[in-house]
């Protein structure tokens, strides 16, 4: 097999150009589907009697009667305020279209504080109109996710250093400018459904990964798919395939690459679609790491763009932003896993043979036991890292705040990619001696309190994160319940 792809290669490089896989995008060519913010701001100067440009669909058009304005918490919990569509578009005439919060908002878990939060004083969650999409799962309403910010300015700031998207916003915003460098994204989701969770836990099919018998004609489940799909269309989500999965009545749902803020918001927005579509057909989703003995992971997606030169230690492999990235990653990964990996149950993942990641912090091509697997190796237009130790419980915001901080640190510093790619063989399946040889010389948490000392003592992660987000985000952590099993039961 070996000698017929290298054959081939040979031939079509000296008659042909070169052979190239997968769907070229660019951060110009995608586009997060939300709803224009120009047209929104002309139906507010409708309704005002202020001129502006015509409006061909205002949020009535479509629809809609209620506007959920969202946020996501440090563990993972979606919460809104549904507004009317008149009381939105009043808001709108403010300098800062918003709402009031209590400022321990992001340190309360149910109704208990955690420690370093104060009952005193409000935020004020402004409201992103780039981030105005329709809720496919729940007709007649929109959602809009905000940024918090000071209700008055502090030492002439406004911006909330620990409000998630605020922070990813600036981390990309520091990329981008300090470092010439853009990143796409993409997830990959799985999740299982369920008919009950009491008494007992029973799946709807044990149908096996990727056959046909997980979506029999008739079925609940396949409506719950094909409703999803129709949902996330509604909502403007790229969903490019879904297919069924190994686990008892598990699913994967995989969408188009968006820039990072994008790809949170649309990540959020999806869980939420699958959620409410499972919950209408009387079923339960879960997205939880570690059931059945299986994983429900989710895998992340992050390119970088931009002319680079060849890596000097991987030419023909990486370039030099790459290969810089890549080892920024393995630097940093077992940090960043109190993000990625966020409660216990999530270190049943953790785990050699069951390709999940693996143990060892390595990477490899096309290889589905590594922790950061690298796909379309010789498809420079294509080729990207796929994250593996991510899964379904994670803040998408942190996850992608601490994933990037890793990267941009390695680009930043000039790290050289001093582990060697695996090859055949895992991590785990190396030698010592061979392991050594090839650099993998990292071992990954097994636990989440290994991860969340890794990430308060990772210096280098909390200047590019903050170090007040790094040290709440471990107190709450250490507070909050999984939301899935918190859905679940």
């Amino acid at each position: 097999m070996n000698s017929i792809t290298e054959a081939t290669v040979h031939a079509t490089t000296l008659s042909s150009p070169p052979i190239d896989f997968g769907i070229r995008y660019a951060p110009t060519t995608v586009s997060a589907g939300t709803i224009a913010t120009e047209a929104i701001l002309a139906r507010m100067h409708t309704a005002t009697g202020v001129s502006g440009p015509g409006l061909s669909q205002p949020l009535e058009g479509l629809g809609v009667k209620f506007v959920r304005l969202q946020w996501v918490d440090f563990s993972d919990f979606v919460h809104c305020r549904v507004l009317t569509t008149s009381h939105f578009y009043k808001l709108l005439r403010a300098s800062r279209p918003s709402i009031t919060i209590a400022k321990v908002v992001l340190g309360i878990v149910f109704l208990t504080m955690v420690e370093g939060f104060s009952a005193a004083g409000e935020y004020v969650l402004v409201m992103d109109l780039a981030s105005v999409r329709v809720c496919g799962y729940a007709p007649g309403h929109a959602a809009v996710f905000g940024y918090f910010q000071e209700k008055y300015p502090i030492s002439g700031r406004l911006d909330v250093p620990l409000c998630p998207r605020t922070n990813l916003r600036r981390i990309v915003k520091y990329a981008a400018e300090g470092l010439k460098t853009e990143f796409l994204v993409g997830f990959e989701t799985e999740f299982i459904l369920l008919t009950t969770t009491k008494p007992g836990i029973h799946p709807p099919n044990n149908h096996g990964w990727s056959r046909t018998a997980g979506f029999a004609s008739g079925t609940t489940e396949l409506k719950v798919l094909e409703e999803i799909a129709g949902a996330l269309a509604t909502s403007g989500i790229e969903l490019q395939m879904f297919h069924s999965e190994g686990a008892p009545g598990q699913y994967e749902v995989v969408m188009g690459p968006l820039p990072p803020l994008e790809a949170a918001d649309a990540l959020a927005h999806t869980r939420e679609t699958i959620y409410n579509i499972a919950s209408k057909h009387g079923m339960r989703a879960t997205f939880a790491p570690k059931f059945w003995k299986w994983g429900a992971r989710s895998h992340l997606r992050s390119p970088t763009t931009g002319p680079s030169p060849p890596s000097e230690s991987h030419p023909s492999t990486l370039t030099a932003h790459e290969s810089r990235f890549l080892a920024g990653l393995m630097t940093h990964l077992p940090s960043i896993m109190a993000f990625t990996l966020p409660i216990p149950q999530s270190y049943g993942r953790v785990r050699d043979g069951i390709w999940s990641g693996g143990t060892w912090a390595c990477w490899g091509d096309e290889h589905k036991e590594v922790s950061v697997r690298l796909t379309n190796t010789h498809s420079p237009q294509t080729r990207h890292f796929e994250v593996r130790t991510v899964d379904g419980t994670a803040n998408p915001y942190l996850v992608l705040a601490g994933l990037i901080s890793a990267g941009i640190i390695g680009i930043r510093d000039q790290l050289a990619l001093t582990v060697e790619g695996c090859g055949e063989r895992s991590g785990a399946q190396l030698s010592e001696a061979e392991r050594a040889e090839k650099g993998i010389t990292r071992k990954l948490p097994l636990d989440v309190e290994t991860a969340r000392q890794h990430l308060l003592e990772d210096q280098k992660i909390g200047e590019v994160i903050g170090e007040e987000v790094v040290r709440k985000y471990v107190a709450v952590n250490k507070a909050s319940p999984s939301p899935v099993y918190s859905r679940l039961y």
